[in-house]
């Protein structure tokens, strides 16, 4: 295997790279434990939109990867973010299935319900609030002049009976419905890569992605000047490999390569 030079920090998307359905892959904790005794600075960054930070670090370290919450950064906690800057004081109706407020701080949180007044809709991972009375509630607000945030717009992850649909399935219909487009704040937006770097005081060019989502994960960290690693586990298909919009820098077969990768 060709190394590369990449000293300075990684990002390592979470589900379907480390993890499926929570429970790590094939020397997934292994190479964790190679990348922390080399002294890699690294972040995981995930747009899973169904644990809070605390809980996906006592998850993780539980299943024996040596991480903590500090090196975790997720959707909703960059979302949280920059809600605070561009929309400070807004009431924002969350539509989300599984409950991360206390990732959302400083965010004021009002029901999705139609009697309430909201600024902004803020639409997270798909799930079982997914239904028809919460998204016809959304769409209304919508109508009203509510603005629209959306976490990410994954169209699938993987679980342990296959792929599961996500937030992109459901998003084009409320922004074609409404007529508005969503400002997107979780991977592929720019704005979160530059935060997780900052969160490392690392630079782009010594710095590399690794993700199972070859759009998402991968070309867009190129495309920021981040070295890509696309990972054929999680939601990884030859099909979208192939028909990708771009060519990933590196192609592995698991995280558990990436140290052999690096040379470590």
């Amino acid at each position: 295997m060709e190394r590369i030079g990449v000293s300075g920090a990684a990002l390592i998307d979470v589900d379907g790279v480390l993890t499926v359905d929570w429970q790590p892959l094939p020397g997934a904790v292994a190479a964790m434990e190679r990348l922390r005794s080399a002294g890699l600075p690294l972040a995981l960054v995930t747009n899973t939109t169904s644990r809070t930070r605390a809980r996906i670090a006592a998850k993780l370290a539980g299943a024996g990867f040596p991480i903590g919450e500090d090196d975790i950064l997720t959707a909703p906690s960059v979302t949280a973010a920059y809600l605070r800057e561009h929309y400070p004081g807004a009431r924002c109706a969350v539509l989300n299935s599984g409950d991360v407020r206390e990732d959302l701080a400083g965010v004021t949180l009002v029901d999705v319900a139609e009697g309430a007044r909201v600024d902004v809709v803020v639409v997270g991972g798909a799930g079982d609030a997914f239904g028809y009375a919460a998204l016809n509630a959304a769409f209304r607000h919508l109508q009203r002049g509510a603005r629209l945030v959306a976490m990410h717009r994954n169209l699938y992850w993987r679980t342990s009976e296959g792929l599961d649909l996500d937030t992109g399935a459901f998003l084009p219909g409320l922004e074609r419905a409404a007529r508005v487009e969503a400002e997107v704040t979780g991977k592929p937006a720019e704005a979160f890569y530059a935060t997780a770097l900052a969160h490392l005081g690392a630079v782009a060019s010594e710095t590399l992605m690794v993700g199972d989502d070859i759009e998402t994960d991968v070309l867009a960290a190129q495309r920021f000047g981040i070295t890509g690693v696309l990972v054929r586990t999680g939601k990884y298909l030859p099909e979208t490999h192939r028909s990708a919009t771009g060519t990933p820098d590196h192609v592995l077969d698991s995280f558990a390569d990436l140290p052999a990768l690096l040379g470590r």
